[in-house]
């Protein structure tokens, strides 16, 4: 059996063990370096009542942990079903090589799940989005970013 097919099979079954706990939708995550699993999660949206807690970012958590680092380079993550914005934005953060998924966004959709709205709402402009987002730049608030940029011992991510 082909190594991308069985990690794939565990976020599956990550995706229904999860699901049958009652603890959130029925997506499962894996990430994998070289060849061993190094993190894994399923959604825990519901048990948790925390919004973020998505399968993909439980297995980023854990493997960043396991690595002892925060960038996942040369790391392949498997989902159950493609990534969601958050999810995706957050393996690009993580640097994740490669994404591997079983099920489409539109599958996904068919069952409740549709992040087209989202996705919509991240090509519109800010004035143009549901959430009324407002730029105040204060007095002093630009200096944090520059002190740490100035800072020879910050760690750029």
């Amino acid at each position: 059996m082909n190594p991308d097919d069985i990690f794939l099979a565990r976020a599956i079954e990550l995706a229904r063990q999860g699901s049958q706990l009652g603890e959130g939708g029925p997506f499962g995550a894996v990430i994998v370096h070289d060849g061993k699993i190094i993190g894994e999660g399923w959604n825990r949206v519901v048990g948790s009542k925390d919004p973020t807690a998505h399968a993909e970012i439980a297995a980023i958590r854990i493997a960043c942990a396991t690595l002892g680092q925060f960038h996942l380079s040369g790391c392949t993550l498997y989902a159950s079903s493609e990534p969601c914005p958050m999810c995706l934005s957050a393996a690009y953060w993580a640097r994740i090589g490669r994404i591997v998924f079983a099920n489409s966004r539109a599958e996904a959709a068919a069952i409740g799940f549709c992040d087209d709205e989202l996705y919509d709402e991240l090509n519109r402009g800010i004035a143009e989005r549901r959430i009324n987002m407002e730029h105040r730049p204060l007095p002093g608030a630009l200096e944090p970013m520059c002190e740490w940029a100035e800072n020879p011992l910050h760690t750029p991510y």
